[in-house]
């Protein structure tokens, strides 16, 4: 089976027969999650890596693709919107298969919707629509949904971003059971320290609920006894959280020094000057470091502006020169008073920043966009869930053909091909018309 993702105006998804159950792919080079193998015989049995053999290009049986390189697939732990929709606005099955399509497109394989403080009816609504997207479909084959992520309701007021300040609340026994559902996958919440005590984020812990700090004025000591709770990361580092200064390293000096944790940066040129994200992903390094998008509904769509509360996110045409440093970087969103709310960012545009921009290491890139989002959310998984964001025996096959240039030529979820209407580059836009990934 293939899985067509048309482009505005191109062909609609399509169905073809089922693919062999035993797939081989060559790579001459092959990120494994940590280090660079190669030249590799790939063999993929279902949904299932079932062996990475070494072999030469001469070795290499007659039919079996030859490709560049070949990367795990890219894992997103925040995902407000894509294709068009936004999660709170629309919290259904319809438009997580939308964003999940959306973003697919740009290598994401697996990811964690995301939704902005709302009610606790909302919360609910888009829970129960990830447990349905879930059942339908536990293997994963027709969406990428591994979860979902509550960014808040339980923040700071003096951080909020654009998140309502009239929902920002404490933690009841309402949303905990919530967050304690067990089929809704993984569940990661992000909550400001100083509103939410450390007894309360072990009990989350326990309950298998992987925590986030993020939109907090916390101070060093009191991160630091989240973390001691069992809090594993930090969102969108440097972006709405208390800052590292001489006398009080703040959230920031917390993310550098927690050992164990991860942290996400949303590299679009916007969020980050680029010598602050070069100097945050150059500390947090290989191990620690998390790329994530914080897309909105723009990412993947042509949509220019959406309605939000009783404003509105702007989109604003990338440009040279148009970004902090100078940079081209992704499209901006903002409020009309130039606040930014979320980006249009997407997974293959942070690594192209990453790499080209920053001049970093595609090994510190591919990591922080496959195997480090794994390891933050696998205290989450079951064990029945197939490891992933990592090329090995017995790992799920979400896999990625990179070219020379580092973008995308091939994806496959699951083990099966994904076959695009019209590949786009890092920096293209696709248009997605259809709700339905299959």
């Amino acid at each position: 089976m293939k899985v067509q993702v048309g482009e505005s105006g191109g062909s609609a998804a399509r169905h073809e027969p089922a693919a062999p159950a035993l797939t081989q792919l060559f790579a001459r080079r092959c990120f494994d999650g940590s280090d660079w193998l190669g030249p590799v015989l790939l063999t993929v049995t279902g949904a299932q890596i079932s062996a990475v053999e070494p072999c030469e290009e001469r070795q290499v049986p007659p039919g079996v693709p030859k490709l560049h390189c070949l990367v795990p697939g890219f894992i997103d732990v925040q995902v407000n919107g894509g294709g068009g929709v936004l999660l709170n606005q629309q919290p259904d099955v319809a438009a997580l298969k939308q964003m999940s399509r959306a973003h697919l497109a740009y290598g994401t394989t697996k990811m964690l919707p995301t939704l902005i403080t709302d009610d606790l009816r909302v919360m609910q609504q888009a829970a129960d629509a990830v447990a349905a997207l879930l059942q339908a479909d536990p293997a994963g084959l027709t969406h990428t949904v591994a979860g979902i992520h509550f960014e808040g309701p339980h923040l700071s007021g003096s951080k909020p971003g654009i998140h309502p300040t009239a929902q920002i609340r404490p933690l009841s026994a309402a949303e905990l059971a919530l967050f304690s559902r067990k089929d809704i996958g993984i569940v990661m919440l992000t909550l400001a320290p100083e509103t939410v005590s450390p007894e309360q984020i072990s009990a989350l812990c326990a309950q298998g609920v992987i925590v986030c700090l993020g939109h907090s004025n916390a101070s060093y000591p009191q991160a630091m006894a989240a973390v001691a709770a069992g809090a594993r990361g930090f969102t969108h580092l440097m972006n709405a959280m208390s800052p590292l200064t001489s006398r009080e390293p703040g959230m920031v000096g917390a993310a550098l020094t927690a050992q164990g944790t991860f942290s996400g940066l949303i590299l679009d040129h916007h969020h980050l000057h680029p010598a602050s994200a070069r100097l945050m992903a150059q500390y947090l390094g290989q191990e620690r470091l998390v790329l994530v998008t914080d897309a909105m509904a723009h990412t993947g769509s042509t949509l220019q502006q959406l309605q939000y509360g009783d404003s509105r996110i702007e989109r604003r045409p990338a440009s040279p020169g148009g970004a902090l440093g100078g940079l081209r970087g992704s499209d901006k969103l903002c409020l009309p008073d130039g606040t930014l709310a979320g980006s249009a960012l997407d997974m293959q545009s942070a690594l192209h920043h990453l790499i080209a921009d920053l001049q970093l290491s595609p090994e510190l890139g591919l990591s922080a966009c496959s195997r480090n989002p794994a390891l933050l959310i696998q205290p989450a998984l079951t064990p029945a869930d197939l490891p992933f964001g990592v090329i090995r025996p017995g790992a799920r096959a979400d896999l990625l053909a990179l070219d020379s240039d580092w973008q995308i030529s091939q994806i496959w979820l699951g083990g099966v091909a994904v076959t695009m209407a019209e590949q786009g580059t890092a920096t293209a836009a696709h248009t997605l018309t259809d709700k339905e990934l299959l």
